[in-house]
């Protein structure tokens, strides 16, 4: 058995291994890579291998950085079948087929304005092709396991979203396990991650592998922000994942306006992707820790925005309010539109509430800059710009740490899905607190596994 990093190696991004036996292949995870742009154009690349000869694919969960380059695989020849959670199935086809749209107005909207550089620019799949690639899913429950080949395989709760799974392979008497993003033990609204069983091989993400959460009370800084700027009249923009943190924050927010933690003004979730991800959190109860009247009054005191029009005239008006948007990390979605239009009044707050990769506006906004690049134009930025760690959905070192100390050391354990720096600072505490056997794996590198 041999294993292969053709994804998220030395970045955050673009999850993509390849376990091979004998003539079988399968792949862990098919993510889209985000980020800086020489990390993006990886995405237009032919794969390292032909499609074809990978006889499946198996999603640790649904994000677009594990799930993304779905329809692009299937449409360069792979056949075969995608293995996940039921409640992966059920968000892949609302972020597919948004990524897929979204693809297509990006080309278009290159087209129109003349900013790309390929003449026609085209969309790395579209709509169709995501919805194409649906029909090649296939569901399996956690602790139900399946085989592919000489492979069995089973998921197991990680607590990070809905239905994310960590993976564990078996093969010949040996095992590999793939953590998928690990959750935390104590978020707000998330059930933690199940412990993991004893394994030969582990592949362990690194998102936060060289730093700890803040300790601060979130629900005190949140409203202290939020009430600051509605004393001045201001508006508070919060882009949000729309899986996930969407959720976190419609749950905390209507919880604190409930205790008169924050002034009572509109809260709108601008975003049709998050809409529908809301209704999939509240038919899966069994994977959060929300009851059903909680999830009600979470939905109820939210105004849902749909339509673009809906979205363009929340950027248009003046009564002070609070906005989720997507994206999170600002690369894209109505977030934009809202910050062309109120990032220029000091009135106004970004709140940015999760992790933000090398090279996305968030990051740039987090560095000091004060104007971003926004659909080929530069914006100036002088609203109030604050960050609030303590939401994370990814486990910071400590709690990674925590959940990994019951396991008999791996043969050798691969730290993936990092920024350098927090890949080497997790492998330096697996070493020196636990005594593994660490390695860093770089894109393409190949490992037997023996």
């Amino acid at each position: 058995m041999k294993i292969q990093f053709f994804g998220a190696a030395g970045t955050v991004t673009g999850s993509r291994y390849l376990l091979t036996h004998e003539n079988t292949r399968i792949l862990i995870d098919c993510g889209l890579f985000q980020g800086v742009k020489n990390i993006r154009s990886r995405n237009w690349k032919p794969f390292p291998i032909h499609p074809r000869e990978i006889q499946a694919v198996v999603l640790t969960h649904a994000h677009l950085d594990h799930s993304g380059y779905l329809p692009r695989l299937m449409r360069e020849g792979f056949h075969g079948h995608i293995w996940c959670t039921p409640a992966s199935r059920q968000l892949a086809e609302i972020l597919l087929i948004d990524s897929g749209n979204l693809q297509e107005e990006d080309a278009r909207h290159a087209n129109r304005h003349g900013y790309s550089k390929h003449e026609p620019a085209e969309p790395l799949y579209t709509a169709a092709d995501a919805e194409k690639v649906l029909t090649q899913f296939r569901t399996a429950a956690y602790a139900h396991p399946f085989k592919i080949g000489p492979f069995t395989i089973s998921f197991s709760p990680a607590g990070h979203i809905l239905g994310s799974s960590c993976v564990r392979v078996e093969c010949e008497g040996k095992s590999i396990t793939f953590s998928g993003d690990v959750g935390r033990p104590h978020d707000p609204v998330m059930n933690p991650p199940a412990a993991l069983k004893d394994t030969n091989w582990l592949v362990v993400e690194s998102t936060y592998g060289d730093r700890l959460h803040e300790q601060d009370d979130v629900i005190e800084k949140l409203s202290q922000i939020i009430s600051e700027t509605v004393a001045k009249g201001g508006t508070v923009l919060i882009p949000a994942f729309a899986v996930g943190r969407s959720q976190t924050l419609m749950y905390l927010l209507t919880q604190m306006m409930a205790l008169k933690r924050i002034p009572r003004v509109p809260i709108y979730l601008d975003s049709p992707m998050a809409i529908n991800v809301t209704e999939v959190f509240k038919s899966n109860d069994n994977e959060h820790r929300l009851n059903h009247a909680e999830c009600e009054a979470m939905s109820s005191n939210v105004i849902y925005t749909r339509t673009s029009e809906q979205s363009q005239a929340l950027s248009a008006s003046e009564h002070s309010k609070i906005i989720i948007a997507g994206a999170g990390m600002l690369n894209g979605g109505r977030i934009l539109h809202h910050l062309i239009a109120f990032g220029n009044n000091t009135n106004n707050t970004l709140i940015i509430t999760g992790y933000q990769a090398e090279g996305t506006r968030g990051q740039t906004l987090l560095t000091g800059a004060d104007t971003l690049r926004i659909y080929g134009q530069e914006v100036d930025i002088r609203c109030r710009v604050e960050q609030i760690n303590g939401l994370s959905a990814h486990a910071d070192y400590s709690e990674l740490l925590d959940w990994l100390k019951p396991l008999t050391p791996p043969q050798q354990t691969f730290i993936t899905h990092g920024e350098p720096v927090a890949s080497d600072g997790l492998r330096q505490k697996l070493e020196r607190q636990l005594g593994w056997n660490v390695a860093i794996p770089e894109q393409g590198d190949e490992f037997e596994l023996l």
